[in-house]
């Protein structure tokens, strides 16, 4: 009998905008990531049964806090993966500004920490402390933050953080799980002490079975156990020629300029993903198809996760499945465009995971409102 936990599936929210080629405003249907546009994508995600939603930070897209708490009213179910920075707010606001979206939202927030980041992006927000100095600060952001959670105050004082009496109005209920993802050792040691969910982009599976092992023994040794997350993008259709067809017209939308470039960058990453990511197919168009159905081409030109789940309805559900058995629960998941991919993977892939019993069946009162198949 299968003991595992079901299936969570999530979708992305693409509050920098969303377009039909993989770089926005690159073709001539760029969308701007307007309060009308996303709630259409949140209001499909909590049709369709997506348990919730990713939404970013960073100056290239909308506050991820406001543009979600705007659409707490629109949406019935859907959770909302909030991203941010531990260095640019508190421990103890970011845990009051949760405590309090738990409440607004009735227990619909789920928090993602971000540590990781281009020096020019933190440069912005005026950071400027080294990569291992930035994981030391998070650990103790953790650390406050979860226990002023908690009922009774606390004080701490650490190398970067000193408070005294750290509390909320109300301990959140529930408390918000915790979602972190960071492939060096630093990210992995604040992982195994301190995060709920460890997240992974969508490496091959003698990539990622490793890092679960070894994740797993890092959190023992912390006493906890971590639920693992993987993050892709995902391009299903009736039949695998539909679905590799799309992909060949990303890939075509892809000039020569824009591959060297984002290829020059990620040479220069301070990231250990990035760099893995990268590595997956060194720029050559050649190089893509990395695992049956799994396709890194989306990453020849977008930094972050850069492979995609690629196949028929019935390929995609094999792939996640496999994906399950290695240890993953959660998968977030994204497409371009995100409102059309959340209708082809929720209406085509995810009946499949209920019929094998991976999902839980489809919510009461949901249901798409029209189809792209």
């Amino acid at each position: 009998m299968d003991t595992r936990p079901l299936l969570s599936l999530h979708w992305f929210l693409p509050t920098g905008g969303d377009s039909r080629d993989v770089l926005p405003g690159v073709d001539s249907h760029a969308r701007q990531p307007d309060h009308g546009y996303l709630a259409q994508i949140a209001q499909a995600c909590d049709q369709l049964g997506f348990e919730g939603v990713l939404t970013p930070c960073g100056t290239g897209c909308e506050d991820a806090w406001v543009a979600t708490a705007a659409l707490l009213p629109l949406t019935q179910r859907l959770k909302f993966l909030v991203a941010f920075r531990p260095t640019l707010l508190t421990p103890t606001l970011a845990a009051q500004m949760a405590s309090t979206y738990q409440r607004m939202s009735g227990g619909r927030l789920l928090v993602n920490i971000v540590t990781g980041a281009e020096p020019s992006e933190l440069a912005r927000f005026g950071v400027w402390e080294d990569k291992a100095t930035r994981y030391e600060r998070t650990g103790e952001f953790l650390a406050i933050m979860q226990r002023a959670w908690e009922a009774e105050p606390v004080d701490y004082t650490g190398t970067h953080y000193r408070v005294a009496g750290a509390t909320t109005r109300v301990p959140p209920d529930p408390v918000p799980r915790i979602y972190f993802g960071g492939a060096s050792d630093d990210a992995e040691r604040v992982a195994a002490e301190h995060v709920d969910v460890y997240l992974a982009w969508g490496e091959p599976p003698d990539m990622v079975k490793p890092r679960v092992a070894r994740m797993r023994a890092l959190a023992k040794a912390h006493g906890r156990a971590l639920t693992f997350g993987i993050r892709f993008h995902v391009i299903a259709r009736p039949t695998a020629d539909e679905a590799w067809a799309v992909a060949d017209s990303l890939l075509a939308g892809m000039s020569p300029e824009a591959i060297a470039a984002a290829q020059a960058d990620f040479a220069a990453t301070q990231s250990v993903g990035q760099a893995r990511m990268a590595a997956l197919h060194g720029g050559d168009p050649e190089r893509l198809t990395v695992y049956p159905n799994v396709w890194a081409g989306i990453g020849l030109v977008r930094g972050g996760v850069g492979t995609a789940l690629v196949g028929s309805y019935a390929e995609v559900a094999d792939r996640i499945a496999e994906y399950r058995e290695l240890g993953f629960d959660e998968f977030i998941l994204s497409g371009y465009p995100h409102l059309e991919e959340a209708y082809w993977f929720g209406e085509g892939v995810m009946p499949i995971l209920r019929e094998r019993g991976l999902l839980a069946p489809l919510p009461s009162g949901s249901g798409s409102v029209f189809s792209f198949r």
